[in-house]
């Protein structure tokens, strides 16, 4: 059985992975105002940052059913006996209900997976589905993988202020109001597919220290090697600087650090100044 992978934007892949896995990235939409955008397609996370800087009006949109019947009806026709399909966490987005409706009238048998996750903490399990559908998994084996790594990821993030959140009706008033009114800077988690408030500090400086002792930690917990993210938007110096901590806090071989920065939908919802870490264990060989 050849098993195909689709995903879509929000799991932030860099290209040059998603060409040599042969994954179709089903992108989500930005609407800037009022006109509406293809992630990673026709708008920049830049423009997207100057957007929300300028307090024009952002929002985000799911793919359509059609866009997820025309990626299974490509991988069917590319010799595909069977999809696995991997998205954003259903509790931030309604992806997922997209694909589900599409795989009803996919030509071949589609296994539609909620990651519980988002951006690299998705993509990496995105990754190792992937691998596995090459080496000759079945769909199920190639879905559980998936399944399995996303579970076991940490996603740890900062944010300058939770108003981009409140709007987007990803964490409630009275917080966004309790942080802004006391100049906090919270530390939020993804916590079975739920943005968490974990932490309370009152300087950037001592908020961006916490994130790294956050993401060491998790590190430290994996039985083998990980694969580590940083993400930002807007901010790339600031995440160069904490992956090039992180990356000394590993021992020779033990994982990777890249640097992605956050896309459009994602950066829409945090705004600028974000930064965000996600560590993912490596499976068992």
């Amino acid at each position: 059985m050849s098993v195909a992978i689709v995903t879509d934007s929000t799991a932030y892949l860099p290209a040059s992975v998603v060409d040599a896995h042969s994954i179709q990235v089903v992108p989500l939409h930005v609407i800037v105002g009022g006109t509406e955008f293809s992630e990673g397609v026709d708008i920049t996370t830049a423009e997207v940052a100057a957007a929300l800087r300028s307090f024009k009006p952002v929002s985000t949109s799911r793919p359509s059913p059609q866009s997820f019947l025309d990626a299974y009806e490509k991988a069917a026709a590319g010799g595909a006996d069977g999809i696995v399909s991997v998205h954003i966490s259903a509790d931030m987005s309604s992806t997922v209900e997209s694909a589900h409706l599409a795989a009803q009238q996919s030509p071949v048998p589609v296994r539609v997976v909620d990651s519980r996750s988002l951006g690299m903490a998705m993509g990496y399990a995105v990754v190792s589905a992937a691998e596995l559908a090459s080496r000759g998994g079945t769909a199920d084996d190639v879905a559980a993988q998936a399944r399995s790594r996303s579970e076991a990821s940490t996603v740890v993030f900062y944010v300058d202020t939770l108003e981009h959140l409140r709007r987007g009706g990803r964490i409630g008033s009275a917080s966004a109001f309790l942080g802004s009114a006391l100049a906090i800077k919270p530390i939020l988690g993804l916590v079975d597919g739920h943005i968490r408030p974990l932490e309370k500090v009152r300087t950037s400086s001592r908020a961006l220290a916490r994130l790294e002792e956050l993401a060491a930690s998790a590190i430290e917990k994996a039985d083998a090697g990980v694969d580590i993210a940083v993400h930002h938007l807007d901010s790339q110096a600031r995440a160069d600087d904490l992956a090039a901590r992180l990356t000394d806090r590993l021992a020779a071989g033990d994982g990777e650090v890249r640097v992605v920065e956050l896309g459009a939908v994602v950066g829409a919802h945090v705004g600028p100044g974000t930064l965000a870490v996600a560590v993912s264990p490596r499976p068992a060989p």
